[in-house]
C-alpha cells in the first residue's frame, strides 16, 4: 500500500513516521522546496520535531503531482488555511482512486468550510471517499510512542474502520465512528476554547474559571455542532471532549499558548510573528462568530474570544460580561435537545 502524507509539520511528519513503521510504502511532502531538501539530507524536522530521526525508508519530495499520483491513500495535514493555495497548481488533479484523509483541524475563513469540503471542492471528490483522523495527540507525544487514542471517521463507517486498522499499532489506537461533519468540527471549535483557556491561565484566573470555559465551551461547540447536522455523542467521544481536555491543559498545545500570551498582554500579531508553528484556533475563532451570527447560536465565549482576538477587548472586561450575563437553567430547553 502507499501513502502519501501531504505537509511536513509536526503532525505530518509524526504520521509519515508511524505509517512507515506500520510497514507501509510512504511519501513525506513538504511545500518548501529548500526544507524539502534539508529534510532528505538530515533526515530530522529541526523546525516542528527536533531530534526525532526520519526513516531512510520514507521518500521526502517536493514535487506535489508525484505526491498526489498513484497512491492508496492521500492524508492531508496542511494548516486549513494554506490547504488551496498549496495545492492550487493541481487543482482538479483526478485522485479518484485514492481514500482521502484529513488530519487537519480548522475552518476555512470565508467559505466557512471544513477540511473535508475544500479538498473535496478542489478535487471534485465525493464525500463518501473522505475521512478524518481527529483527536488527543500531541505530535510531541506520539512520535516519542506515548500511548494514543484517537477517532477516524468517515460518512462510510466500512472505510473508517479500514483506515483504524491501518494507522493502529500498540501505541496508536484509532477508533471508528460515522459522524464525519461533527469530528471535524469538534477538532477545529475546541481550538477557540483552548485559546479561551490560555486566556485565562494568562490573565491569573484559577483552575475553576479554566473548568468552568472547558464545560461551557464544550456547550457551545454541541450548540454548533448539532445545528450544523452533527451528532451529539461525538462530542462525548475522543474527538470532543478528549481533544479539549488535551488542548485545554497541555503546554505543547498551540492555540493554549496563544492565549496565554494575550492573558499576559502580547499583541496577537507579535506572538503570530513569533511562532514557527500554525494556531489553528486564531482563524478558526472568526469563522465560529460568523457561524454563530449566520445561525443565530448564541456562543457567549467563542464570542468574547473573538472580541479579545480582533477588537482589543481586554480579558478582564471579556470575563467580567460573562460572569454577569442573565442567569439561566444549566440545561436549555431550546439547546437543540442536548439535555
Amino acid at each position: 500500500m502507499k501513502i502519501s502524507v501531504l505537509g511536513a509539520g509536526g503532525w505530518g511528519t509524526t504520521l509519515a513516521i508511524l505509517l512507515c513503521r506500520n510497514g507501509y510504502n510512504t511519501t513525506l511532502w513538504e511545500f518548501n522546496k529548500e526544507y524539502a531538501a534539508t529534510l532528505k539530507e538530515y533526515r530530522e524536522n529541526f523546525y516542528f520535531l527536533p531530534k526525532v530521526k526520519i526513516p531512510e525508508r520514507i521518500h521526502i519530495t517536493n514535487d506535489v503531482a508525484e505526491a498526489l499520483s498513484d497512491k492508496d491513500i492521500l492524508l492531508f495535514v496542511v494548516p486549513t488555511q494554506y490547504i488551496r493555495s498549496s495545492f492550487k497548481s493541481v487543482e482538479g488533479l483526478d485522485i479518484s482512486k485514492s481514500i482521502i484523509v484529513s488530519a487537519a483541524k480548522g475552518i476555512e475563513m470565508g467559505t466557512h468550510m471544513l477540511v473535508s469540503d475544500i479538498i473535496s471542492d478542489i478535487f471534485k471528490v465525493k464525500k463518501n471517499k473522505l475521512a478524518c483522523l481527529s483527536g488527543p495527540s500531541h505530535a510531541e507525544e506520539v512520535s516519542r510512542r506515548i500511548p494514543t487514542t484517537v477517532a477516524c471517521a468517515s460518512k462510510d463507517l466500512h472505510l473508517a474502520g479500514k483506515l483504524s486498522k491501518i494507522f493502529s499499532n500498540d501505541y496508536f489506537r484509532v477508533y471508528s465512528n460515522g459522524d464525519l461533519i461533527g469530528t471535524e468540527l469538534a477538532g477545529a471549535l475546541k481550538n477557540v476554547i483552548a485559546i479561551a483557556a490560555g486566556i485565562s491561565d494568562g490573565a491569573g484566573f484559577g483552575d475553576n474559571t479554566k473548568a468552568a470555559l472547558m464545560t461551557r465551551g464544550m456547550r457551545e461547540i454541541m450548540r454548533l455542532g448539532m445545528k450544523l447536522g452533527a451528532k451529539k455523542e461525538t462530542f462525548f467521544g475522543l474527538s470532543g471532549i478528549g481533544d479539549l481536555i488535551v488542548t485545554c491543559s497541555s503546554l505543547h498545545s498551540r492555540n493554549r499558548f496563544v492565549g496565554e500570551q494575550i492573558g499576559r498582554g502580547k499583541k496577537l500579531a507579535v506572538i503570530l510573528k513569533e511562532m514557527k508553528m500554525v494556531a489553528e484556533g486564531v482563524p478558526t475563532t472568526r469563522s465560529a462568530y460568523e457561524l454563530s451570527k449566520k445561525f443565530g447560536i448564541e456562543l457567549p465565549i467563542t464570542e468574547k474570544v473573538y472580541r479579545i482576538l480582533f477588537k482589543g477587548v481586554t480579558p478582564h472586561n471579556a470575563m467580567l460580561d460573562l460572569m454577569l450575563r442573565k442567569l439561566k437553567t444549566e440545561h436549555e430547553i431550546n439547546d437543540y435537545h442536548l439535555t
